[in-house]
C-alpha cells in the first residue's frame, strides 16, 4: 500500500513539473472546471521569448502568467480582440485556454479544427445615479465635463467627453429612434478596450429625435444593447460605458447633432444644448 502511494505521488508531481514548464501563472482566475469542453490543441511559437497569458483579449490586459515557446496549450475557444500581427499570423483572434487566459492566436500553431466563438461576456452594470431630467429632455450620463467640444487642443473634436465609469448606463436623452448602431475602429475589435494609437468610435449608437436632431455616444463596452429601428423612450439604456475605439479609457464621448445623417458641419456644442434645455453639465 505504501509503495502504491508513493507511486502515485511521483505521477504527480511529475504531472506539475511538465505543466510548470510550459505555463506559469502569477495570479488570475481559477483553472476552469471540468466542465469547459477544449476544443483542440496548438503549439506556442514566438522566436524564442516566453508568451503573455492575459485576463482579456488584449495586450493591455492584465498579465495573468506566460507560456514557453514551444508548448502545447488547450483550447477552450476564441474571441475577437486586439488585433496582433504574430510569428504564426496577423489576426484580431485571441484564444481562451483552460485556465481562462487568454492569448493572441497570433503565436498559435494548430491544426485546422473548429474553434467555437466564446460567449460574449455579461454587460457590467455600475450603480450610478440617474442623470439629471428637465422636462422631455435629461443627460446621458450623470458626469461631469473632462473634454469639451473643438477646443484648441482638440479643434476636430466634436463632442464632449464625460467621466462615467467603465459600466455606467448611457440612456436615451429623449424620445427617438436608433438610425445607427456600430462598431467604428481602425483595427481590431470593439469588444475591447481601445487606445489612443486607434481611429474610430468604438461601439456607437445615433438616436434621431423630434426635429431631425441626433445624438451620438461612443466607445461603449459591447456591442450596444438597441437596434437599428427600435424606438426608445427617454431615459432607455443605449449601451455602457466603455473604452473601445479611439480611447485611452473609460468615458463617455457624446455629440449633438442638427440635422440627418450626422455630420460634422452640423455638430453642435451639447453644453450649450443642454443648457437651453434647463441642464446643465459641470
Amino acid at each position: 500500500m505504501k509503495r502504491r502511494h508513493q507511486r502515485t505521488a511521483l505521477a504527480l508531481l511529475a504531472a506539475v513539473s511538465t505543466v510548470g514548464s510550459s505555463l506559469t501563472l502569477s495570479s488570475g482566475p481559477a483553472a476552469a472546471s471540468g466542465t469547459a469542453r477544449i476544443a483542440g490543441t496548438g503549439k506556442v511559437v514566438t522566436g524564442g521569448t516566453p508568451l503573455n497569458a492575459r485576463s482579456a483579449p488584449s495586450a493591455g490586459s492584465p498579465r495573468i502568467g506566460t507560456i514557453s515557446n514551444g508548448a502545447t496549450v488547450s483550447i477552450i475557444c476564441r474571441i475577437a480582440g486586439q488585433f496582433i500581427s504574430g510569428t504564426v499570423t496577423n489576426t484580431g483572434y485571441w484564444d481562451r485556454l483552460a485556465d481562462n487566459g487568454y492569448i493572441s492566436d497570433a503565436y498559435v500553431q494548430r491544426g485546422a479544427f473548429p474553434i467555437p466563438k466564446c460567449p460574449a461576456p455579461a454587460a457590467p452594470i455600475s450603480a450610478a445615479p440617474l442623470p439629471p431630467v428637465s422636462g422631455t429632455w435629461m443627460l446621458p450620463v450623470a458626469a461631469g465635463l473632462i473634454s469639451g467640444f473643438r477646443t484648441t487642443a482638440r479643434p476636430a473634436h466634436d463632442g464632449i467627453d464625460l467621466a462615467a465609469t467603465r459600466g455606467t448606463p448611457i440612456r436615451a436623452v429623449a424620445a427617438g429612434t436608433v438610425i445607427r448602431m456600430v462598431c467604428n475602429v481602425s483595427r481590431g475589435s470593439c469588444d475591447v478596450d481601445g487606445s489612443p494609437a486607434l481611429k474610430g468610435c468604438g461601439w456607437y449608437v445615433e438616436v434621431q429625435h423630434e426635429g431631425n436632431l441626433v445624438t451620438r455616444s461612443c466607445h461603449m463596452v459591447r456591442r450596444p444593447s438597441v437596434t437599428v429601428g427600435q424606438r426608445v423612450p427617454r431615459g432607455a439604456i443605449l449601451g455602457y460605458v466603455g473604452t473601445s475605439g479611439s480611447s485611452s479609457g473609460p468615458h463617455l464621448h457624446f455629440e449633438v447633432h442638427a440635422g440627418v445623417p450626422a455630420t460634422r458641419e452640423n455638430a453642435v456644442e451639447p453644453i450649450a444644448f443642454f443648457r437651453a434645455r434647463g441642464l446643465s453639465i459641470r
